[in-house]
């Protein structure tokens, strides 16, 4: 039997967050374009988090609507919280980020429609507005990616369809 079959896999849908504390979930962000996945991990306590987040920042138009979390920085916040309450202490998280990719260009356009860009720099100003450096981030680009997150070891993994999956940060 493969270490595979006893993986446990845990969606963090778009505009959600997940947070583990079980040793054989695998918490994962399926095809992220221009939506940025945060994961946080304290190697401690062996827990962990992924941020599925779809946008930077609420514009003064939209409505947070009950989902705070389908945005960079008020989604950054609320898993830092979740983790706290799971006994992760903030200078032991491991930081990583992926997403970002620049999914549409339209000629004229490319700057406005650059969403991808913009998640990834909200997510580095609010990592490091709250004293957190990232590990190591696969971002940009124009391919999406998926990535995952195990608990009980903290690797984190990420698969584009042009480049096969590798371990971040190694």
């Amino acid at each position: 039997m493969t270490e595979e079959r006893f993986e446990n896999l845990r969606p963090a849908p778009i505009g959600e967050m997940i947070v583990s504390a079980t040793p054989n979930d695998v918490l994962i962000a399926y095809g992220l374009g221009s939506c940025v996945a945060i994961c946080l991990y304290d190697p401690v306590v062996h827990v962990g988090g992924i941020l599925h987040a779809l946008l930077p920042t609420p514009t003064t138009e939209s409505r947070v609507n009950g989902r705070p979390t389908k945005y960079v920085d008020r989604g950054i916040v609320l898993l830092l919280e979740s983790l706290f309450k799971h006994s992760a202490k903030r200078f032991r998280l491991l930081v990583y980020l992926c997403g970002g990719a620049k999914m549409v260009t339209t000629m004229g356009f490319e700057d406005m429609l650059n969403i991808g860009e913009r998640n990834v720099i909200a997510a580095h100003e609010v990592l490091e507005a709250h004293n957190l450096r990232i590990r190591a981030e696969a971002t940009g680009g124009a391919a999406g990616r998926t990535v995952k997150l195990y608990i009980a070891t903290g690797k984190v993994t990420v698969r584009t369809l042009r480049g096969g999956e590798e371990v971040l940060g190694s």
